[in-house]
């Protein structure tokens, strides 16, 4: 049985066209490294940038990054102090690199993670989708190197919550860190 041109041709472009909507629906950008924490080990969380034009995404990417690594196993997630306001169109006072990392070496850190979020809203239109932008990165705290990255972005359909589309981002792009069993402490033999 032979298909006729026209009729294949109407076939392909609907496939075509099935597959463009599917992919516009969720782009995720999965880090290419994996990172192995020990789950007792002290793991910081910077303040994450807001590169977007929404006041106080950043907290909320934030907060949702630290319940995700608790959830994964890590038993010591230290977040650095954030002042607060009761109003959300207060600036942060701007902290630079080294002192959040002078921070997490106080705290006895041995990674930190940062990030930006460089998109959180819901797009206009008849839809109104969810879309997130996220990028994160982990530094080693003794010296400031980075040795993990991940970024990537997420829109949902919409009648998706904006924080759920946000979560799944995140749950994504954290695949990359892995926690490990902590270190067995041996005990002296007499």
């Amino acid at each position: 049985m032979t298909i006729s041109s026209p009729t294949r041709r109407a076939a392909l472009g609907l496939a075509g066209a099935a597959v463009l909507l599917l992919a516009g629906c969720a782009v995720t950008a999965l880090p290419g490294q994996s990172l192995s924490v020990p789950a007792d080990g002290k793991f910081a969380v910077l303040p994450l940038s807001n590169a977007t034009d929404v006041p106080l995404v950043e907290r909320r990417a934030q907060a949702i990054t630290v319940s995700l690594l608790q959830q994964k196993g890590l038993r010591d997630v230290v977040v650095y102090p954030q002042k607060a306001s009761d109003n959300p169109l207060d600036a942060e006072p701007a902290v630079s690199s080294a002192q959040v990392l002078a921070w997490a070496r106080q705290q006895g850190a041995r990674y930190a993670l940062s990030g930006t979020v460089t998109e959180w809203r819901y797009k206009t239109g008849v839809d109104s989708e969810p879309a997130v932008g996220i990028t994160l990165q982990v530094a080693d705290v003794s010296t400031g190197q980075v040795v993990w990255s991940a970024s990537g972005g997420r829109s949902g359909w919409g009648y998706q919550a904006l924080a759920a589309v946000g979560q799944s981002q995140l749950e994504s792009l954290l695949r990359g860190i892995r926690v490990t069993a902590p270190a067995e402490k041996t005990a002296a033999k007499p």
